[in-house]
């Protein structure tokens, strides 16, 4: 350690702006005009000389520098007084330089001394570390040990951090077994860096190992092996580590209590989660970003975006992370208006939207069904960094699909210049969506001659296509190549299909074999799918014995009950449609109101049948009034079967024509120019009387009209729909 003697013919002067000191054989005198300091050594009595240490004098200014020009200041005055070159100082001072931000700075008085000793290399490491500039740290590390510096326990954890930073892996592989020639191997903090590494980048199981293998475990190791099993997929691990913690009885901190709350996200379980809520709340924890974000996520995905809401209100300006918490589990749960508003918000507050963002809105755009609004939001992404994302294209493909432009869908396909089974198999779905078979099955050839290897989602747009197109043969023959041309195997949602495709063409013996010799116990899609068709073909017996197994797996959903009862009515049999009615207000149920949505000039207007509430609901009335006469003059005759309630002809003619469909549509007619195609949007599956209107009304109006069911997308066009009558 270099000591001075100061005496009365040799003194110092430093001013520095805005910084108190007070040390024994220092005169301090303030300059109120400069807001700074004048600070001396002096010679305090006479004859006698105080001895100032310069290292303490120099590493009490260097630890309480807060800007820039002090650190200028006192580089300066390292120099003028020779010491430069001390190792000890310039350590202090790169360790100063990095705290204040001033890494670069650090780095060029780092430059400046020969042979620096490992403290210096840690310090600009560190440094580099700190300011999140894990690439500059790995090559401080790399040229440290190239120049015969090796690290220290110190050194190791920085290191360890920057390879989970950048997923360095091998790099990360490569200090593991440097720790052992080292022998830092029952360094925790050290192998808490290796559990956090390994964890980060997705080798979970060698994370446990490490963890395992620790002797003592602080609460950063337990954190470090929770938040991995929380990160990687594995939430039942991560609780499992949770009930560990509390049996040892370590104090938790908001880290870990962040990863239990995502684990309880993950598995559903709002009650625990609410349980932690709790626990934050008396930790004083729960204004940590994020936690609020953890929060927030969890009662958003649970469907309580109420309270959701008003956590993400709680920050002053919420994180993007935050922002894409909340319009994920808007458009998860059925807000997709919130979800688009919250969105449109974000854009306007200048809060730039990362991938996740922007493909949760997509989804809600999707969800809201506005063809209008599904352009918005493409010019969007094509003015943004993401014009080239290839998951943001596919979901951009999906959101035209279901707004019902499967034209827009495909200019999109097209105009990717890589496309990955995803983006193939997300426009074979889209076609299937608007029953286009034959579409999706030239595009499956296309895809084939691509040299992209199918999936089983590819299967199941395929089934989908053939089953919306009335394809039974095409369809079961790519059933049966899944698993004997591609090795893959079909999941319950291919047997639904199957069932779907043949009972609809009529083949219900067949679908009920095809159940009864499925490798997995039938669930409510297939026995639903039964149902459904014994409807369309008027199989009570056999509708009955799969409403009795729909009823068996899911009790309390008035949907299957309809269907049910539906089937009755379809052929008369009104006292089993009185008893079905009865049974459902037994068990508090109700049949859900249908209702069709239009889009006009990029509004959507509500119908509900027999509605009158529209301020033009008169004009409305008189243009269902003139088409009914025009359709009947044509040739129209009504399906009253479709009036599934005990009237006569006349009565079931007249609630016929005012289901919602038919007002949205004749709202349409009367509120948009010529040729104007009509976009409409039904909660429920279209009936087969309104279904043959809509393509009468297309011929007479000389209209397109699309219409989005519960089920697919019917395009009427010239008198004829899409669907070929087949759905």
């Amino acid at each position: 350690m270099i000591r001075r003697r100061i005496t009365t013919k040799s003194r110092i002067s430093i001013i520095l702006t805005g910084i108190p000191f007070e040390f024994p054989g220092i005169f301090v005198e303030h300059f109120s005009s400069a807001s700074s300091l004048h600070l001396e050594y002096y010679y305090d009595e006479p004859n006698h000389f105080n001895a100032v240490d310069p290292d303490i004098f120099f590493s009490n200014l260097i630890d309480n520098s807060t800007h820039k020009r002090h650190l200028i200041q006192i580089h300066t005055h390292l120099i003028v007084s020779g010491l430069k070159d001390s190792k000890y100082l310039v350590t202090k001072f790169v360790n100063s330089c990095s705290n204040i931000g001033e890494i670069h700075y650090a780095r060029k008085v780092f430059e400046e001394i020969y042979e620096p000793n490992i403290f210096l290399w840690n310090a600009i490491i560190r440094g580099y570390s700190k300011n999140n500039l894990f690439g500059d740290a790995l090559k401080m590390y790399t040229r440290m040990q190239t120049e015969g510096t090796g690290p220290d326990r110190f050194t190791l954890p920085y290191i360890l951090k920057a390879c989970s930073a950048t997923s360095a892996l091998g790099m990360g592989r490569t200090i593991h077994c440097q720790i052992f020639r080292h022998g830092f191997e029952s360094d925790v903090f050290v192998q808490n860096g290796l559990v956090a590494l390994y964890a980060k980048c997705g080798k979970i199981d060698q994370a446990r190992l490490v963890f395992d293998g620790l002797g003592d475990r602080n609460i950063v190791s337990w954190t470090s092996i929770l938040s991995g099993y929380s990160q990687n997929g594995q939430p039942m691990e991560a609780l499992r580590i949770f009930c560990e913690m509390r049996r040892f009885d370590v104090k938790l901190d908001w880290i870990s209590l962040v990863s239990v709350l995502r684990a309880y996200t993950d598995v559903e379980d709002l009650k625990q989660g609410k349980a932690v809520h709790g626990s934050v709340v008396k930790l004083g924890l729960d204004l940590e970003p994020d936690m609020l974000i953890a929060l927030t996520a969890m009662y958003a995905k649970s469907g309580e975006v109420t309270v959701a809401k008003f956590l993400f209100n709680q920050m002053e300006i919420p994180d993007v992370i935050l922002w894409n918490a909340m319009i994920s589990g808007y458009a998860k749960n059925g807000y997709a208006d919130e979800a688009v508003e919250l969105f449109r918000t974000m854009i306007s507050k200048n809060i730039k939207p990362d991938s996740v963002s922007v493909r949760s809105a997509i989804v809600a755009y999707a969800q809201v069904g506005s063809l209008e609004l599904a352009r918005w939001m493409d010019d969007f992404i094509n003015r943004s960094e993401y014009k080239n994302d290839v998951f943001v294209n596919t979901a951009l493909i999906d959101m035209y699909a279901k707004c019902g432009s499967v034209t827009s869908a495909r200019s999109i396909f097209n105009r990717m210049l890589k496309k990955d089974v995803v983006v193939w198999s997300s426009m074979i779905v889209s076609y299937g969506l608007h029953g286009q078979g034959q579409d999706a099955i030239d595009l499956f050839q296309e895809m084939k001659l691509a040299g992209v290897k199918p999936n089983d989602v590819t299967f199941l747009g395929l089934l989908i296509a053939c089953n919306h197109s009335g394809l039974v043969q095409e369809g079961w023959e790519y059933f049966s190549c899944m698993r004997r041309d591609y090795g893959i195997e079909p999941r319950h949602q291919h047997y639904a299909c199957v069932v779907d495709l043949l009972g609809r063409g009529g083949y219900l013996d067949k679908a009920y074999e095809f159940i009864t010799k499925m490798p997995m116990e039938p669930g409510i899609t297939v026995w639903g799918a039964l149902l459904s068709a014994c409807k369309i073909h008027r199989r009570v017996t056999l509708g009955e014995y799969a409403a009795g197994r729909v009823f068996s797996l899911d009790p309390l959903n008035a949907g299957h009950y309809v269907q049910l009862s539906n089937l009755y009515a379809s052929v008369g049999m009104w006292s089993h449609v009185s008893k079905v009615r009865v049974l459902m207000k037994e068990k508090g149920l109700s049949k859900d109101l249908g209702y069709s949505l239009i889009e006009i000039n990029g509004k959507l207007q509500a119908f509900r049948v027999g509605d009158k509430s529209h301020p033009r609901s008169k004009e409305i009335y008189q243009e269902l009034e003139e088409l009914e006469r025009r359709m009947k003059e044509a040739g129209f005759v009504p399906n009253t079967d479709s009036a599934l309630h005990d009237l006569n002809n006349e009565d079931k003619e007249e609630n016929l024509c005012n289901h919602s469909e038919r007002l949205a549509i004749a709202f349409g007619l009367i509120s948009t120019p010529p040729d104007t195609t009509l976009r409409i949007i039904k909660n429920l599956r279209a009936c087969v009387n309104c279904h043959s209107a809509a393509k009468f009304i297309s011929k007479l109006a000389g209209r397109e009209i699309v219409v989005r069911d519960a089920n697919r997308f019917h395009h009427f066009k010239d008198g004829l729909c899409s669907c070929g009558d087949y759905w």
